[in-house]
């Protein structure tokens, strides 16, 4: 062990059957926002009156690089793309192994650059927006 991870340990998150890693598609900025509904009601004379009533959305942006010619190989946008076309929630687990639910992919978008011979790309920048399903 070394400050308290495992050597060799890559992956970083999994979605449906879709891994998140270090030697592969691996994320370098994680943003997770959660919001709480508290509705107001108008009151005469006096301030408004909040209510909650329970969680609200709750959403996770995930940005990463990929270098197909180094780790993981040319396709792993497409097949964030595939899982995403199903059309169906997948569960998304932790590195850590911790169950998170089932997300939902609500967009991908892919930058490249640094091309090679053919158009190829060496360097593809993702970013994935997800929405808690359940």
């Amino acid at each position: 062990m070394m400050l308290g991870y495992a050597i060799g340990q890559v992956m970083m998150m999994q979605l449906g059957s879709f891994q998140f890693g270090i030697t592969t598609a691996a994320y370098q900025e994680l943003s997770r926002s959660t919001e709480y509904r508290w509705p107001s009601q108008e009151r005469y004379g006096q301030r408004e009156a909040l209510q909650f009533t329970g969680p609200g959305a709750d959403t996770m942006t995930l940005r990463g690089v990929i270098y197909p010619e180094w780790r993981g190989g040319r396709g792993q946008v497409e097949r964030m793309r595939a899982a995403a076309a199903a059309g169906q929630p997948q569960m998304l687990v932790s590195g850590q192994g911790a169950i998170m639910g089932r997300w939902v992919v609500e967009r991908i978008e892919e930058g490249q650059t640094i091309f090679a011979a053919g158009g190829v790309p060496r360097r593809q920048e993702f970013t994935m927006n997800l929405r808690r399903f359940d």
